[in-house]
């Protein structure tokens, strides 16, 4: 089996990885002590180079498994090549010394690979001086590779054959029968494949001899051709890429059912189909460097062979011993009866001796005889022809039996008697028909087992065959190295796709909240975020540009929230959303922004809410003839009865307006101001005092609400909302003013407070907000027709609603039917008291529904660059959480969405915030779906490939994590 390079499939492979010269090297791993992996990226575009000392170099797209600590060799490497670009790679004069440049000028590392005899790998800085090598030795005298040393280039071969006179020199002093490759292969830099290849294609026989099939004279012309068409292949390989092949042999291997299964076994790698491997079984590639990287992952999967073709023989193996073991006991137990029935029958026939034979030794010992002298007595008494002692032939006193050898009195007269002498053990302690019957019993007893066994046998063997097989799928299974599956670019950040197909994305760290922003940020997304320490940074892509429905922004900001300081915290609080052109990395004169930071400019849109209860989940990856079946699986809901929900709205609306009415929270939010929010606190009550004195002239002034007329009525249980909408759309002079908030992963700071005079609940601590109320109720409001309460009412119904128009309504009455509770909890509802903030906390979701604003849109005269990859609609569609029997799988993914998300997957649990550590909750989440009744042997194939880092990477902190029967599981 080929396991190195030879010197042509080193060029071809130098020639091929030509395209990672530009690339950037992002991180270098180890596998074991003579093989790394330095993973390049240029933009969207990565790449793994493996690189072996002796053996190989080419790029991989397996998965290989990495050393969980770099090495010391490794930690170098990143040290000095880390972020360098490639610079060159190119094979040192024709030898096997590939030499990669990292940089440039005197920023330029190298790193140079050896495959020849035991290999090395060094790393020298520009001036080639060695910074650190695998294996430091010396060659003769004078050459020394270690550190410090310089690294001498001027040792590799630079001709790949020498002058015609040194070979023909050669060939004419070499003995007679020796084999012509050996004797050429030392002088060229062909490798052998290739002097096999070219000797046959110019006639001459592989392994052809020195005068024997080769005669110098006669046919070194033509030899002169064979070897100048391998210099032709080695130029051409220094031209063009090349193919590669893949020479197999067949092998035979055994199943269970006992047929003869072929296997193909990979033997050769190579550039080019030679003529000695045509009539071989081969695998044709596009490429040498994707034959070679196919070719060592099987290598490295059928190291493992002999581990899974050992367990394979174990498997089958206990099969043949169940099976041979049924068969031996059933024979054992017919020889144990038919001996036991000889027995019986002997000492039956033998009854008068038998009992002789115990009268005699129940005598001696009842005389007190010494064991020793009674078996004296016996032999005196046999010597004197004692037919008894004759037939006593040995004594088992301590066991209180003897054993005598019988005969058939009757072997003469009965002809037909199979009875043999044979010995037979007597128990003292019982007649000669007692010790018979003995004997009659434990040949009945055998008899039973034999029966039962009979019965049991095809159960038995049924069973063993199951468990053989199902050995043998799992061991098939675990063995084989998989090829990576496509990762896809948003897998890099905390995401998912909604309940409607919407890819929502979010940054883990400053670093990844700037990219989100500045790359894939674009016309039409939104941008959704909360007002806490660590919230991500989170876009929910919208290529097709339509308004994004207030269901997947409700699941976006859950993910904006769960992803901060509020899980571990167990808090409940809401996010906000705006839209793309809002967000700008221009800072205020002044002002410095970090990384992950930007400015919001304009008016904020607030979500509900959220509660910070998680899923986790399973999408699966479709194959093309499976995803018309899973068509509009995820899409907008729309509902029909809108009046009914309109009342539901309402009436939550009204309870949560009187809990912030409530004058208990006033005292204590006097001292809860920062100092930001003191300064504008003259202005804030000012503009509340213009507001409140508006709403109480709305009778006579119509035009206070420009877009809508809103009436209000509080004479029923519910409270009515009366919308006209004949008036013309006005432009309010106060949208002028700009809210400009500071965003990053500390406490957002308010520096504008113009926006804050025009929409009273953006971004101010409740407290404040009651203490503001408080101080705006004067005497001179007092005089006003409506009461404190359906002033406020009234107030923040006319900010609500005053932009909205009728699509924004019908939006509106979509995420409230979706959010809203129950008919039976509505009912409930009409009755509570909503004096009290407990009241609040009850209902169902513990979420106020909001109508949300109007989500502009700007698609035009905006010139994008190119940032990267987007999601197309149909690329979401390939994935499906609820699988199906007819479907074809190729892999699943692991994703962490709200829990409303994912609850229609059939792989899921629920993460709320708890202790539990994410690796454990990952694996117990695994080992939950495993136990899934209606999972398929392909689906639970593809969560076992899935590694448990992978799928704890996305849970936000230490959960605790629900399914049904899980604490069954978990005992």
């Amino acid at each position: 089996m080929k396991t190195r390079f030879n010197s042509y499939d080193i060029t071809c492979s130098v020639t091929e990885l030509q395209k990672l010269i530009g690339m950037r090297v992002n991180q270098i791993y180890d596998i074991d002590h003579r093989t790394y992996l330095i993973r390049f990226q240029r933009s969207e575009e990565k790449c793994v180079l493996l690189l072996e000392s002796g053996n190989r170099i080419h790029t991989t797209v397996f998965e290989w498994p990495k050393n969980v600590a770099p090495s010391g060799f490794s930690m170098k490497m990143r040290k000095h090549l880390k972020n360098k670009r490639l610079e060159s790679l190119t094979q040192i004069g024709v030898d096997r010394i590939i030499d990669l440049q990292f940089g440039s000028g005197e920023a330029a590392y190298h790193v140079i690979l050896e495959l020849y005899d035991r290999g090395n790998i060094v790393l020298t800085n520009y001036e080639m001086i060695i910074l650190n090598i695998l294996r430091p030795h010396t060659e003769g005298d004078k050459i020394r590779f270690a550190v410090k040393e310089k690294y001498p280039m001027d040792r590799a071969h630079q001709n790949t054959m020498p002058p015609i006179e040194e070979i023909q020199e050669r060939l004419q002093n070499a003995k007679s029968g020796e084999n012509l490759k050996k004797i050429l292969n030392p002088l060229l830099e062909f490798g052998s494949a290739v002097i096999d290849h070219v000797l046959l294609k110019y006639g001459f026989a592989l392994g052809c001899k020195i005068g024997k099939d080769f005669n110098v004279l006669e046919h070194l012309p033509k030899l002169i051709q064979a070897l100048e068409c391998a210099n032709e292949m080695m130029d051409t390989a220094k031209k063009n890429v090349s193919k590669g092949y893949i020479i197999q042999k067949r092998e035979s291997k055994p199943t269970a059912d006992n047929k003869e299964d072929f296997i193909y076994a990979n033997i050769e790698f190579h550039p080019f189909l030679f003529e000695q491997y045509k009539n071989c079984p081969y695998k044709e590639f596009d490429s040498f460097d994707t034959a070679v990287d196919e070719y060592f992952s099987t290598m490295e999967g059928q190291k493992l062979d002999l581990k899974v073709l050992q367990q394979e023989r174990d498997a089958l193996k206990k099969l043949e011993n169940v099976k041979k073991d049924h068969d031996q006991r059933l024979v054992t137990l017919e020889k144990t009866q038919e001996l036991d029935k000889q027995k019986a029958e002997l000492i039956s026939r033998n009854q008068v001796l038998v009992d002789n034979a115990i009268l005699a030794i129940q005598s001696a010992l009842a005389n007190q005889m010494a064991w020793p002298d009674i078996k004296v007595l016996l032999k005196e008494a046999e010597s004197r022809g004692d037919p008894v002692a004759s037939t006593i032939k040995q004594l088992k006193l301590e066991t209180n039996h003897i054993s005598l050898l019988l005969r058939d009195p009757y072997e003469d007269s009965d002809e037909e008697s199979e009875l043999k002498p044979m010995l037979i053990d007597i128990d003292l302690a019982h007649t000669a028909f007692a010790n018979a019957r003995k004997y009659y019993n434990q040949k009945r007893s055998a008899a039973k087992k034999q029966q039962k066994t009979i019965e049991s046998q095809d159960k038995a063997l049924k069973s063993a065959e199951k468990k053989t097989k199902q050995t043998l799928k799992e061991v098939q299974a675990i063995h084989s190295i998989n090829k990576l599956r496509k990762i896809y670019w948003f897998e890099k950040f905390y995401w998912f796709i909604s309940s409607e197909n919407y890819l929502v994305i979010g940054g883990r760290d400053q670093q990844q909240n700037e990219l989100i922003v500045k790359r894939y940020l674009k016309t039409g997304d939104i941008y959704v975020h909360a007002d806490l320490s660590g919230a991500s940074s989170v876009v929910i892509k919208n290529p097709g540009g339509n308004p994004v429905p207030p269901k997947t922004l409700a699941e976006a900001g859950t993910m904006a929230v769960a992803y901060s300081i509020a899980w571990d915290a167990k808090v409940v609080t809401g996010a906000w959303w705006v839209n793309n052109d809002q967000v700008s990395k221009t800072a205020p004169t002044g002002e410095y922004l970090t990384t992950g930071s930007f400015m919001i400019r304009g008016k904020k849109n607030y979500l509900p809410p959220c509660q910070l209860v998680m899923g986790l989940g399973f999408l699966f990856r479709l194959e093309e003839s499976s995803i018309e079946r899973h068509k509009d699986e995820r899409r907008v809901r729309v509902i029909d009865d809108e009046s009914e929900v309109t009342d539901s709205v309402l009436e939550e609306d009204r309870e949560i307006e009187l809990i912030g009415e409530s004058d208990e929270d006033e005292p204590e939010s006097k001292n809860n101001l920062n100092p930001i929010q003191e300064e504008s606190k003259a202005d804030l009550l000012m503009e509340k005092n213009n507001v409140n004195q508006d709403a109480s002239d709305e009778e006579d002034n119509p035009s206070q609400f420009p877009d809508t007329q809103i009436k209000i009525d509080l004479s029923g249980s519910k409270v009515k909302l009366h919308v006209d909408n004949n008036y013309l759309s006005k432009m309010d002079s106060q949208k002028n003013l700009e809210d400009v908030i500071y965003l990053g992963d500390d406490t957002p700071i308010l520096l504008n407070t113009a926006a804050t005079k025009r929409d009273p609940k953006q971004k101010l601590p409740s407290t404040k907000e009651n203490k503001i109320k408080g101080a705006a109720e004067t005497k001179e409001n007092e005089q006003t027709v409506l009461k404190r309460g359906q002033r406020g009412r009234l107030k923040k119904m006319k900010e609500k609603y005053k932009d909205q128009d009728e699509e924004d309504r019908r939006l509106s009455m979509q995420v409230l039917q979706s959010a809203g509770a129950p008919k039976e909890d509505k009912k409930k509802n009409k009755n509570k008291d909503p004096s009290g903030p407990k009241q609040q906390t009850k209902k169902k979701g513990g979420t106020r529904p909001s109508a949300p604003p109007q989500i502009s849109q700007v698609v035009d005269n905006i010139e994008e660059e190119d940032t990267g990859p987007g999601p197309e609609v149909d690329m979401l569609d390939q994935f499906t959480g609820k699988p199906v029997i007819e479907d074809e799988l190729l892999f699943a993914v692991p994703v962490i969405a709200p829990y409303n998300t994912v609850l229609n997957y059939k792989f899921k649990v629920k993460l709320t915030p708890g202790t539990g550590k994410r690796g454990k909750a990952a694996k117990t989440a695994v080992a939950v779906f495993m136990k899934d009744k209606e999972i398929t042997s392909r689906e639970k194939d593809l969560l076992k490939a899935v590694k448990e880092e992978t799928i704890a990477r996305n849970i936000p902190g230490k959960v605790k994590i629900s399914a049904p029967q899980i604490q069954k599981l978990k005992k």
